[in-house]
């Protein structure tokens, strides 16, 4: 019965597709798509280098690449490196001949720095030789040394140090995670006690690195880290116009992780080394410094440190070197309406670009590099186009007002390629076509958007996606997806973990709702969240069900289903004790219990200040708002999924809800993934994923609905 139905639900979607000639999207229509990373444009703005990632459901088996486009669309891309290993961190170099990238390649422990000289062609030459490795590097503005980054081991301050600490640690007979300070582990990985230092390698033959940090009283400190990631740790980095100097982002105050906000600071530090000096003051959160091109202005983005849990990242900027050390930054763009991301000072020195999430797309913007009452201004409009912006890069060395812009574009049916944007017009061009005969092969149709008003007189914005072969006047089940975060938003994009056409396959109507909480909205639409951060967004997300359902007679209102991970995790399982709307239900990586969510998570700070403070003052959110207390009104089906390896919503809180459901005798199944983390991230795992969601609501659609509250 249950495969007759899902079989069922295909066949109903298809009869489109096979007259226009395209096909019900599959698994391997959106693993095996090729992912294109963000460009780097050479300084005269005549080339961009950029990865490409060719998936594979074999492990061991994806291959990651550079590859080489004219700007002006002249030449098809090209490859320019064919190894086993990735490559990461490209830069150009300020004369536009070579590239600096990081690799492993064979023969190496680590990764190391490689230098390609595009203008003699040839085989890549690696630069260093550390035992700790070396990534992110940055050419100094003479083309002479690199500056890069490295984890050091305590009090090592030579390679050969590090490489004792290297050798001692293998050959311990014991097996212990020892620590005094939290943070203890990150998303899918234990830390240790290595830190992120930078180091200074000249270009001269036989040159030795030079670790600039090494010795400092800073790096000595407790408190010192960069910015943790998912793939690392990072100590963001500038060279100074004139190349005396290197610009950082450090914290200091790391080991109060689990009590305080952890921020950076940026600091300034000799290219030969010695103590840096702290340039800016307060307890906001620095990241991200650059120079304008004149070398006459520091920009950096700052993130306001308060009694929010979430602020919008503001690009900030001082007079250099005149006003760096110690003087307040005057805002440049970000704030009340937009959180600014990638950004970076067009060659005339007068304009900012940036961009920023807004109302479900990542669009351009400029600013005035001085401020000012102009404002942030969108460049061309994506209104009608749909579609999103990523990876923005500009080319600065350019002299001429025709300079360059390039970004990866995407949509929701159009996955990622590499585009030329005109600065004047926000007009883009793509130079790459790696998916597009492809993507044009599959019958689905532009994700469609709705706004509403709520209950409580917000504006909720939603897009939706609608199945192949969709007939207007046929009914669908409605699929409400939650996106995570909470602090996210649905982007009209192409994506591999809840792809919404994948998802709706079947035959749905796939809703995709930004509750409170979604950033994109301006700040206090995304701050709306604390002391509420169950219940809200949840009432959201029905009352945009009701909505949908209202507008909209394609929609079966008797057969609706909803499912989310991470955040939207929690809100699913939220949903499990307070209503039996839905006829079942899939929470991956879900919060069950606040405050065991809270003791085992790898990020703890911010649940309790969303909360009003710690378990133990008894603020009433900690049960008021936790789906653990009220399992009593457990009565939809769930399948229930977790990473093994997932640090941030450990697998204690599905084991948990999974007891809970066992208890209560609903029907449930649950999943368990050995070798995921946060996400489902391997081919098979993911396809294996898809397939049971879609057979576990293909299996309570055709039953009767629960009954309960």
């Amino acid at each position: 019965m249950r495969r007759f139905s899902l079989i069922l639900l295909i066949a109903l979607a298809s009869p489109l597709a096979a007259q226009t000639g395209r096909h019900t999207i599959t698994h391997e229509d959106v693993f095996l798509m090729k992912r294109v990373a963000g460009p780097v444009i050479s300084p005269d703005g005549r080339w961009i280098v950029f990865s490409v990632s060719e998936p594979s459901y074999a492990e061991g088996e994806q291959v990651t690449d550079l590859w080489l486009v004219p700007t002006d669309g002249s030449a098809q891309p090209r490859r320019l490196t064919n190894t086993k290993g990735g490559e990461s961190g490209v830069e150009w170099s300020p004369d536009g001949r070579r590239i600096a990238f990081s690799a492993r390649r064979e023969g190496d422990d680590a990764s190391q720095i490689y230098l390609l000289d595009l203008s003699s062609g040839g085989e890549a030459q690696r630069v260093t030789n550390l035992a700790t490795g070396a990534s992110s590097p940055l050419w100094r503005p003479d083309g002479r040394a690199l500056v890069f980054a490295s984890m050091v081991y305590p009090g090592a301050t030579s390679d050969s140090a590090n490489r004792a600490a290297i050798a001692e640690r293998k050959a311990r007979k014991y097996n212990a995670r020892v620590f005094d300070a939290s943070p203890i582990r990150l998303w899918d990985h234990w830390l240790d006690d290595r830190r992120p230092h930078l180091f200074v390698q000249s270009l001269d033959p036989g040159a030795p690195a030079r670790d600039i940090l090494a010795g400092s009283q800073l790096v000595q400190g407790s408190g010192f880290g960069g910015q943790l990631g998912t793939s690392g740790e990072d100590l963001a980095a500038a060279w100074t116009p004139d190349g005396s100097g290197v610009v950082f982002a450090a914290t200091t105050n790391r080991d109060q992780w689990t009590r305080s906000d952890v921020v950076q600071s940026l600091w300034l530090v000799r290219a030969t080394g010695g103590e840096p000096q702290k340039l800016t003051q307060g307890r906001d959160d620095y990241d991200t410094p650059r120079f304008s091109p004149d070398g006459k202005t520091l920009y950096a983005i700052m993130t306001p440190t308060n009694e929010h849990t979430f602020n919008n990242r503001r690009l900030v900027a001082w007079s250099w070197p005149s006003s760096a050390a110690g003087a307040a930054p005057r805002v440049v763009a970000g704030g009340a309406s937009h959180s600014v991301g990638t950004y970076s000072a067009a060659p005339d020195n007068r304009t900012i670009f940036f961009l920023a999430e807004d109302a479900g797309h990542t669009r351009l913007f400029r600013a005035a590099a001085g401020g000012g009452p102009a404002g942030e201004q969108e460049v061309g409009t994506m209104t009608t186009g749909g579609g999103t912006f990523g990876g923005l890069d500009v080319a600065t060395g350019t002299t001429s007002k025709a300079f360059q812009l390039a970004a990866v574009w995407e949509s929701a049916t159009n996955p990622p390629e590499v585009a030329r944007i005109d600065p004047a017009t926000g007009r883009w061009t793509a130079l790459s076509k790696f998916n597009t005969d492809r993507a044009a092969t599959i019958d689905w149709r532009p994700l469609r958007e709705f706004w509403f008003t709520s209950s409580k007189g917000k504006r909720i914005h939603s897009f939706y996606a609608v199945p192949p072969g969709f007939d207007s006047t046929k009914t669908y089940p409605l699929f409400v997806l939650i996106h995570g975060g909470a602090a996210s938003m649905w982007t009209d994009n192409f994506g591999l973990r809840w792809n919404p056409h994948l998802l709706g396959a079947a035959g749905y109507v796939v809703l995709m709702t930004d509750y409170r909480g979604s950033t994109g909205y301006g700040e206090t639409f995304s701050q709306d969240i604390q002391f509420d951060p169950l219940e809200g967004p949840a009432n959201d997300l029905n009352e945009a069900a009701d909505s949908a359902i209202k507008r909209f007679r394609f929609i079966d209102a008797s057969r609706q289903v909803a499912g989310g991970a991470s955040y939207g995790g929690h809100l699913t399982n939220w949903l499990a004790v307070t209503t039996t709307r839905y006829r079942a239900l899939v929470s991956h990586a879900g919060e069950w219990d606040l405050e065991t969510q809270w003791a085992t998570s790898d990020f703890n700070y911010d649940r309790e200040r969303n909360v009003g403070g710690p378990p133990w003052e008894d603020h009433p959110i900690w049960k008021t708002q936790s789906p653990m207390r009220f399992a009593k009104n457990l009565h939809t089906p769930v399948l229930v999924s977790v990473g093994e390896r997932d640090f941030r919503v450990p697998m204690n809180n599905a084991l948990e809800f999974w007891t809970a459901l066992q208890r209560q005798q609903v029907p449930s199944r649950l999943i368990i993934w050995p070798d995921e983390n946060h996400w489902v991230l391997r081919g098979e795992d993911s396809r294996y994923f898809y397939r049971e969601v879609a057979a576990w609501f293909a299996r309570w659609l055709s039953a009767p609905a629960q009954t309960g509250q």
